[in-house]
């Protein structure tokens, strides 16, 4: 759907896993082997991307340890140990001052009041710049931390719309202009510009108000990452801008348009969401010398890491026993499951489509963890990001180093300077919010447009 609002140049988002967002990062030489404790990694993360005038740097989390065997997962250190992401992004907000912080919160295993609290603290330590990944989380091992059963994937999704529309009037309890602080009167907040939620729902009971003032934002951004009937939805209705994995064009236009087309139903503009699917850039001055560092890297998986990798992939379908370069078991093709339906299906259609092995599936699915590879040089990559954009495939891009810090270093080195020289990407902030960099409006309080009203 296009749209006459939408500006000219892409949006940039930088995801960092700690290594790096290739399976193997932590084996390259590139990478800080030791990063999922060491804060100044982090720190040097942060200002490179914010040297580059990334929009803003993206932590996943998860709730569990890997659910996998501890061979394969002595060699898969990514999801073993890594900071709270809450946590860490309070610290960088202190040696950055316009990348936006942007993390993931479930909505399976948290409450809406601590999630609105912890987001709003956030928004009022960066100067508004603080972002939340809603999120569904799946799986026995996040499950088993919290005493629960694992929710079904559309009851998820029902409790994650609910859930953030009580964080959403939550962020609203306090009036912007509600606190006086007037030593004169002694009265520090005018009692008229607090308001109670009083959230009676199908999976939440919230009374409110927060003890957090209104966020500098409004509203801290809202992130949605994945692309499944549910997930879109989601998106439509409440979030600001998608993550999600698109390998081709025409899956990125389709996605897109159904997408944005969603959103009139509830009352929303399509320049209100950015999509800005994942990009791994493999960078090199020549693109033989790309093509031999992604070679290097996809030499560095380990088979138990392949298969684990790719057993997560497809919902934790059991592949040991399975001859690697023989095809995917035929009874996937028949099989549900609960837990990410749109690298299952992108998988799967691999497989079909391409009849490629075992082997050759977990070697394209793990070494950019499902999320689609670029190989090439600055240009070549720019080449591929501007096609993209503008054939209204995108609105920008969640670039994934495949190794970090030199991953990023590269990118911001070779693949910036030529966007920024085609007019594509800033050369400077726009604003100090992240809602002015993405160009994304401030939204007034429920309660202040009802009195308006």
């Amino acid at each position: 759907m296009r749209s006459n609002q939408r500006p000219d140049q892409m949006k940039l988002g930088a995801f960092f896993h700690p290594t790096g967002h290739h399976v193997a990062a932590w084996m390259h030489p590139g990478s800080q082997i030791d990063a999922g404790t060491n804060f100044q990694h982090y720190v040097k993360l942060a200002q490179t991307a914010e040297r580059g005038k990334f929009d803003l740097m993206f932590l996943a989390d998860s709730l569990a340890v890997r659910d996998a065997s501890r061979e394969a997962l002595s060699r898969w250190p990514q999801y073993a140990v890594y900071f709270e992401p809450l946590t860490l992004l309070s610290a960088i907000a202190a040696v950055t001052e316009h990348l936006g912080l942007v993390a993931t919160a479930s909505t399976s295993y948290s409450a809406p009041y601590n999630v609105a609290r912890a987001y709003a603290s956030l928004d009022h330590i960066s100067g508004g710049r603080a972002g939340w990944n809603v999120v569904t989380s799946g799986g026995a091992a996040a499950a088993a931390n919290f005493g629960r059963v694992d929710y079904a994937h559309d009851e998820r999704y029902g409790r994650a719309v609910e859930f953030a529309e009580v964080v959403l009037g939550l962020w609203d309890s306090w009036d912007d202009d509600a606190f006086v602080r007037d030593r004169a009167s002694g009265r520090y907040f005018d009692p008229d510009k607090v308001h109670t939620l009083g959230h009676e729902g199908e999976f939440f009971s919230v009374r409110g108000p927060l003890n957090a003032a209104r966020p500098p934002q409004g509203h801290p951004v809202l992130f949605q990452a994945g692309g499944s009937p549910p997930g879109r939805e989601l998106a439509a209705r409440l979030c600001e801008a998608v993550f999600t994995p698109l390998h081709t064009l025409d899956a990125a236009q389709s996605f897109y348009q159904d997408v944005k087309s969603r959103m009139a139903r509830f009352g929303r503009t399509p320049d209100q969401l950015k999509i800005m699917p994942g990009l791994n850039p493999v960078v090199g001055r020549t693109t033989r010398e790309a093509q031999e560092k992604h070679e290097y890297l996809q030499s560095l998986i380990h088979p138990d890491v392949g298969f684990e990798v790719l057993s997560n992939a497809l919902g934790g379908y059991d592949l040991s026993g399975c001859d690697p370069d023989g095809p995917l078991p035929a009874e996937l093709d028949t099989m549900h499951t609960e837990g990410g339906q749109t690298q299952f299906k992108n998988v799967l259609g691999w497989a079909r489509n391409e009849n490629l092995t075992i082997r050759q599936l977990y070697e394209r699915f793990a070494g950019a963890r499902g999320q689609r590879t670029v190989i090439g040089t600055g240009a070549q990559i720019a080449d591929e990001m501007q096609a993209w954009f503008e054939a209204y495939g995108v609105d920008g891009f969640l670039i994934q180093p495949p190794y970090l810090p030199d991953g990023l270093d590269e990118f911001v080195a070779e693949v910036i300077p030529v966007l920024q020289e085609r007019g594509l990407f800033r050369t400077e902030y726009e604003g100090k919010t992240l809602r002015d960099n993405l160009g994304l409006a401030r939204p007034a309080s429920r309660y202040a447009a009802q009195a308006e009203a």
